[in-house]
């Protein structure tokens, strides 16, 4: 009979061990997503952003058709690109056009005293530094899964519920991860 309970207080705590283990994935797993979506809602803030922006500098850059033209294509690229690889490429493609935008400015001494362009010079710089404090918060997020799904224990429940590691959002290209420049 005392074999019986410890055999049975044995598969009890491995029952129990098992299920702390499942629901503590499933908890990185949401946060995973969770920060995705919070680095989504900032990309979607920018991606609104800028056809403001565009039109602001249309207005003192005409001949400058090509520039502006490629900051809409990109934008239309970042915001139909799917999956975190995707979103990044396309992002550090859209941040390099702006950059190249506001260096466009710089030639125009009366866009650059604009109220409105420099308003919208500030939301940019403001939401690329939401973006940046998000992508930081989603990394640390998929760090903590990606090591409980590698880790012993662990491993062995997230590779029987089907719990993959998830992918960083990087941007490949040095030149892509600097913010571009915004100048009052």
């Amino acid at each position: 009979m005392t074999a019986f309970l410890v055999l049975l207080a044995l598969v009890a705590g491995v029952l129990l061990w098992a299920i702390l283990l499942y629901n503590g994935l499933v908890r990185m797993r949401n946060m995973v997503e969770e920060a995705w979506s919070g680095i989504d809602v900032q990309l979607k803030r920018r991606t609104d952003l800028i056809p403001n922006l565009v039109s602001t500098v249309k207005g003192y850059a005409a001949h400058e058709k090509g520039t502006l033209e490629e900051v809409i294509r990109l934008r239309g690229l970042a915001q139909n690109a799917h999956g975190v690889g995707e979103t990044a490429q396309a992002q550090g493609l859209l941040g390099a056009a702006l950059g190249k935008l506001f260096a466009l400015a710089e030639n125009y001494p009366d866009l650059k005293a604009n109220a409105n362009f420099a308003q919208l010079q500030a939301s940019l710089g403001e939401i690329e530094e939401q973006i940046q404090l998000a992508r930081r918060y989603y990394n640390g997020a998929v760090r903590n899964l990606n090591i409980a799904v590698e880790s012993f224990p662990s491993n062995l429940i997230a590779g029987r519920f089907g719990f993959v590691k998830a992918e960083f959002f990087e941007l490949e290209n040095i030149a892509e991860r600097a913010v571009p420049a915004v100048t009052f």
